[in-house]
């Protein structure tokens, strides 16, 4: 994975660029309130400020006085060690246009994959059936490429050079990280949707505040901005109208969201009840980590085997020694491994699908995983993903519609935070004492560490909002305790509410 550094003598924290978000000073020291964030003040004048792209043919809006947003969206740097590993998020959701003019565009765009090399002989329709440079076009804009896809009747996967992509027949979610520029294909991504029939009906966009924000390019180097370039696409789709959200405390772990909704409720096809669940842990174990170093491996099993069969090999094997296969049974899995380190793993199972992004490096150490599963509980996987890394905190967040909250008996982000403490084996990741991990010298996973012992996260911070009509956003900060002998535990378990409040 080819990382950015972060600048010389960054210090690492909160966003920096936090505090040029217009944060109401009634506000500024309410750290469990979801902070609404108001768009720019613009005039009419503002409007005619913004000309359209002479060198981009999906007619983007740039500033006055650049010719092309790619002059305003930094340099690419020389990976030096350190890498931003929270992802930001865009998912895009579309209708049929009212204008009739879906089943004309439609076919006049053929399915790029139902023959041919490559077909795999899916009936694609909507979005699924852009071709793949369409695809590559919206990668570009965002500076990230595809590597890989597996695909199902529901959906296609594909694997980014950092991070995922997920295309449904409506639907587009699209995430990266490091110092790409994600929102930079929005306009792309409304043109490719009109070209197949469809007209936007719902943007959200979330990221975590950065570790590193001196790193990132236009228009990522503070909310404020992604705003700005937010609200620039007013020409393009008038539609695209919404509001930015922060949730939890500004001192510490927070999160950012944006989401305009113009779902036309009687026309919704199966969305009423989604709900998307990410955990973005830090300081994952040591001994988990240096799974994902590809020079732990060995480059080559014998002399006939190529590159692309050692990098399957050792992706495999990172899957295998880390425990990931057993967080998404029954699933089409697609790791992928990177070098130096890093790891990427997309994996589809009917209309769900589970991602997981690894950045292994000492002192930025990460690792993410969400899924849009429709479970009415997702204790078993919390407690499945944190034991599997081990980290000293994490973060956990979950967008979902009203009726999806109702569907969940369990909801960790509800209730008391004594309630909601989550208790994992200490040292007992998957992997452990099954023997060699493909790694060079090594006969166990993690083995040295398997003591038996239990961890205890406790939930420090807890903020949620409903936005637009019945999008419900939560967000909390899980924290490792340094008091979790066993007694504490048992105690902890022993008065643990059974059931959760849901209000």
């Amino acid at each position: 994975m080819n990382h950015p550094p972060a600048p010389p003598g960054l210090i690492r924290g909160p966003d920096d660029n936090l505090l040029e978000t217009e944060i109401p000073e009634d506000r500024r020291l309410s750290s469990l309130t979801a902070q609404p964030q108001q768009p720019p003040e613009r005039s009419s004048e503002d409007d005619s400020s913004y000309e359209e792209d002479p060198g981009a043919h999906s007619g983007h809006i740039v500033a006055p006085g650049v010719s092309h947003d790619d002059a305003a969206s930094g340099e690419i740097r020389e990976y030096t060690g350190v890498f931003e590993g929270p992802e930001k998020t865009l998912e895009v959701v579309f209708r049929r246009r009212s204008d009739g003019a879906t089943l004309a565009a439609a076919a006049g765009h053929a399915d790029p994959h139902s023959d041919g090399e490559g077909g795999d002989g899916y009936d694609r329709v909507g979005l699924r059936r852009l071709s793949r440079p369409d695809l590559d076009r919206v990668c570009e804009r965002a500076r990230v490429t595809i590597l890989s896809r597996v695909s199902n009747r529901y959906l296609d996967a594909y694997v980014l050079s950092e991070s995922s992509l997920f295309v449904y027949p409506y639907m587009l979610i699209l995430k990266t990280c490091g110092t790409t520029t994600l929102l930079r294909c929005l306009a792309v991504l409304i043109e490719l949707g009109r070209k197949v029939g469809l007209e936007l009906d719902w943007m959200g966009y979330s990221r975590k505040n950065f570790n590193f924000p001196g790193d990132q390019a236009f228009p990522h180097q503070s909310f404020h901005q992604e705003l700005e370039y937010l609200y620039s696409h007013r020409n393009l789709c008038e539609r695209l109208d919404g509001n930015g959200y922060t949730l939890g405390p500004v001192t510490g772990d927070h999160w950012f969201v944006f989401v305009a909704d113009q779902t036309i409720r009687s026309k919704m096809c199966d969305l009423d009840t989604d709900r998307v669940l990410n955990i973005m842990m830090f300081d994952i174990d040591q001994s988990v980590a240096e799974i994902f170093y590809y020079n732990a491996y060995a480059a080559k099993e014998h002399s006939g085997e190529t590159e692309e069969e050692a990098l399957k090999r050792i992706s495999t094997a990172q899957t295998k020694a880390a425990g990931i296969d057993t967080l998404c049974p029954g699933a089409i899995i697609d790791p992928c491994a990177f070098e130096p380190c890093g790891y990427s793993m997309n994996a589809i199972l009917f209309r769900s699908y589970s991602t997981m992004h690894i950045t292994p490096e000492v002192g930025s150490s990460y690792a993410s995983f969400e899924t849009n599963q429709r479970v009415s509980s997702y204790e078993s996987l919390i407690n499945n993903v944190v034991r599997s890394f081990r980290p000293k905190r994490f973060v956990m967040t979950l967008i979902a519609d009203e009726a999806g909250l109702v569907q969940m008996k369990e909801n960790p982000l509800t209730g008391s935070a004594s309630s909601t403490k989550i208790v994992v084996p200490c040292g007992a990741a998957a992997g452990c004492g099954k023997g060699g991990d493909g790694r060079k010298g090594s006969s166990s996973v993690n083995s040295s560490t398997n003591t038996g012992k239990r961890m205890l996260y406790k939930r420090t911070t807890l903020a949620s909002i409903k936005v637009e009509d019945d999008c419900c956003c939560m967000m909390g900060n899980f924290v490792l305790e340094e008091d979790s002998n066993e007694d504490y535990v048992r105690n902890i378990r022993a008065f643990k509410e059974r059931g959760m409040s849901m209000s």
